[in-house]
């Protein structure tokens, strides 16, 4: 398939599947021309590099669990630790910004706001 091909058959800009190439999440072979040729599993693999991104998995995160997802023989486990650890890193997150909030709402009501506490 060619870069025209799966671009259009995911819906991304060519671009964008030569820098997943460029980060090594997806690789072509090349045509004596030069062009490249993406296996037909690619597409699958592009889906699911969009999919994690819109779980807010970055693409040094998708890149460095990926392999072992794709190389399990029984994927969904590993995509459930995945998805469990991300959660724990979310919730984790929620809470230092609740803590923030929290702070900055008392500082509000200080009469000196930037004053040490």
């Amino acid at each position: 398939m060619l870069i025209g091909e799966l671009a259009a058959a995911a819906g991304l800009s060519r671009e964008a599947l030569r820098f997943y190439e460029q980060q090594g999440l997806i690789r072509a072979r090349r045509l004596p021309n030069g062009y490249r040729d993406y296996p037909e599993e690619v597409l699958t693999l592009v889906q699911y590099i969009r999919t994690a991104q819109q779980l807010g998995f970055t693409l040094a995160e998708i890149g460095d669990r990926l392999p072992a997802i794709w190389d399990a023989p029984d994927p969904a486990p590993a995509v459930t630790e995945v998805l469990s650890a991300k959660l724990l890193e979310i919730d984790a997150r929620i809470a230092a910004l609740q803590a923030l909030r929290q702070t900055l709402a008392a500082r509000v009501l200080a009469d000196c706001p930037l004053a040490a506490s």
